[in-house]
């Protein structure tokens, strides 16, 4: 079991970032949030309703308010960056195509990419595979924004960037922000709340300003990189 017992509540319209180490549950976590996995006891609630209990066409319905940012980007290799950003729009609305048209130059404008929508992903450096997935992220004007890993891949120069259009964006649509990472120096720039998945539980939530001075001795080398203490190799 990967997860165990986790209990969190994501305050609306605030950044959220989870952390812990690698192979911990982070994405497991994520994907029970979206409803892509169940959970076999528990509830998750979004907007009061528990999407455990909820039939697919439901669930699809409440997905809507949701985007992703996947952490290797996940964008088709096969279609240009408009096709890309556009995929959620032409799938899930009735909008023309000078409409979708439209959005999609706006989203890419608000992630720094302007004119680059007939350009493949094989064209694209890390970074801008990042934005792009980021631009399709928001372009149903989602309500909840999930980050998986979002600066894994980049370096850290770029990784600054995405981590400072992440708060940008968050700031410039009001949107609730949850992310993913084992990324510190990410997780203290775009959070609001910090909590840490340790062996499928939270082990502490806190502010950057609280998890920065935790006396938690797992928390405290996780946040360190210290090599010896409390965890053991895998």
């Amino acid at each position: 079991m990967v997860l165990r017992g986790v209990n969190l509540t994501i305050e609306k319209g605030k950044t959220f970032v989870i952390i812990g180490r690698s192979g911990c549950g982070k994405s497991v976590l994520l994907k029970h949030i979206i409803g892509i996995l169940k959970p076999d006891k528990g509830r998750i609630l979004i907007d009061g309703y528990d999407i455990t209990r909820l039939d697919g066409k439901r669930l699809n319905e409440l997905r809507k308010k949701f985007g992703i940012l996947f952490q290797g980007s996940a964008l088709f290799d096969s279609l240009t960056v408009e096709e890309n950003v556009a995929f959620g729009l032409r799938r899930h609305t009735h909008l023309g195509q000078e409409e979708i048209r439209r959005i999609v130059k706006e989203k890419l404008k608000m992630v720094g990419l302007s004119g680059i929508e007939d350009l493949k992903p094989a064209e694209l450096s890390g970074g801008m595979k990042k934005r792009v997935g980021l631009a399709r992220a928001i372009a149903m004007e989602p309500e909840i924004v999930l980050y998986d890993e979002p600066t894994t891949g980049v370096d850290p120069i770029m990784g600054d960037a995405i981590n400072g259009l992440i708060v940008e964006l968050h700031d410039k649509l009001k949107i609730t922000s949850i992310a993913v990472t084992h990324d510190m120096t990410s997780a203290y720039k775009i959070a609001d709340r910090i909590a840490m998945l340790y062996e499928g539980k939270i082990i502490e939530v806190g502010s950057p300003e609280e998890i920065k001075n935790t006396k938690n001795p797992v928390v405290r080398q996780f946040i360190t990189g210290a090599a010896t203490g409390p965890i053991t190799a895998d």
